[in-house]
């Protein structure tokens, strides 16, 4: 099978639409990761050798490396979320008809659950690491496409919102208490400020329009 990210959106979107587990929410909570970083490097492209935007040209060198760099974590998380999902699914179909059976599975679930978590975290942390350059490219990026940050900011922050609710999802199942504490605390200082800092790149956004 191909890997997802080199089937065609058509086929994505069929995956995504049909009864099959995966790909799901936390493939595109990776994809409009994706999509914000992708929109960032058209800003920096669209501002680069520009006249009147010679001031921001080192900024803007810098901002394209950085969203490409972003780009690419965020569609290798794409295909991670559905191994992970699918290795979790695996061991939930493992039997459980003797104590040791229910034992091994129950050990296995929740190693992968480990595994499962970090995906939708380390998606969250790209995300916001997406919104702070869409902060940077609304500010500095070419009027001609302004818009287009603000588009980004948008999908960076679903992005962020989205990844959020798989780490919640997967930190209720884990028994380990203290862990899922941690991944919430995690999560938390990731979710610090981004509200505010998506409204106010889309305001200052909007306001160049």
């Amino acid at each position: 099978m191909n890997a997802i990210k080199d089937q065609s959106l058509h086929v994505f979107l069929d995956d995504l639409a049909s009864k099959n587990a995966t790909p799901g929410g936390g493939s595109v909570a990776a994809l409009m990761g994706a999509q914000s970083a992708a929109l960032i490097s058209m800003v920096c492209n669209l501002t680069l050798g520009k006249a009147n935007y010679e001031h921001v040209e080192a900024d803007m060198q810098a901002l394209l490396i950085s969203a490409e760099a972003l780009r690419k974590q965020f569609t290798e998380m794409i295909q991670a979320d559905i191994d992970v999902f699918d290795k979790l699914m695996a061991a939930y179909r493992l039997p459980k008809e003797t104590d040791e059976e229910i034992s091994a599975r129950s050990e296995l679930i929740q190693h992968v659950l480990t595994e499962a978590i970090e995906v939708p975290l380390l998606c969250a942390k790209a995300c916001r690491e997406a919104m702070d350059l869409c902060q940077s490219a609304g500010e500095k990026g070419n009027l001609g496409v302004i818009s287009d940050a603000g588009v980004a900011i948008m999908a960076a922050y679903a992005g962020l919102k989205s990844a959020a609710l798989n780490v919640h999802i997967n930190a209720n199942c884990l028994k380990d208490e203290a862990l899922a504490a941690t991944k919430r605390t995690e999560l938390n200082a990731i979710l610090d400020g981004a509200e505010a800092l998506h409204a106010a790149v889309y305001q200052t956004v909007e306001s160049k329009l």
